[in-house]
């Protein structure tokens, strides 16, 4: 479940970037790429992938147990996570190196160049919003480092997730990584 829901998060974030033409690509290798990201999330999310009538039907005992089930893989300090992806010199011209674009989100570019980017998001799906920023430093073609800020809010939740990432140039040859 953690997983899950950092991982939507992460895309969310990511996809800011995609926003509009005021992007500016980024000033960094085409390659394989390594990101490791600190994270560091307190409250608890939404639950919009339970039914209501579900919940209902819990007894106290059981939604007590399943959200401090929820809140220890949720929260609990920082968590540190190391991921590969590939940068193609397509992904770059597209604007899509950092995900693809997403209707339920509107961004706002707040600067763009080749070596820093800001963007404001706001997503809106079924119960659950979600708003934040994202920012992104190329420090030079092979580094990079960011921050995602962001609060979900829905049935009556309310989660806020730091995500500060830092990714490095490992070579050209992405091999499998996409």
């Amino acid at each position: 479940m953690r997983t899950r829901i950092l991982l939507m998060l992460i895309i969310l974030c990511s996809f800011a970037l995609r926003a509009a033409d005021k992007i500016v690509p980024p000033n960094i290798k085409i390659g394989l790429w390594e990101m490791t990201e600190t994270h560091n999330m307190s409250g608890m999310p939404p639950m919009p992938t339970i039914p209501p009538e579900a919940l209902a039907k819990m007894t106290p005992e059981q939604r007590a147990q399943m959200e401090a089930s929820m809140k220890n893989s949720l929260g609990g300090g920082q968590k540190t996570t190391t991921r590969k992806y590939c940068v193609t010199k397509e992904k770059l011209e597209k604007d899509t190196v950092f995900g693809e674009n997403r209707n339920e989100c509107t961004r706002t570019v707040l600067s763009s160049s080749s070596t820093a980017t800001e963007v404001k998001i706001h997503c809106q799906e079924k119960e659950m919003t979600s708003d934040g920023t994202f920012k992104f430093q190329a420090l030079s073609p092979e580094s990079v480092k960011g921050t995602v800020r962001m609060t979900m809010t829905g049935s009556g939740r309310t989660m806020h997730m730091d995500i500060d990432f830092v990714s490095k140039y490992l070579g050209a040859a992405c091999g499998d990584v996409k």
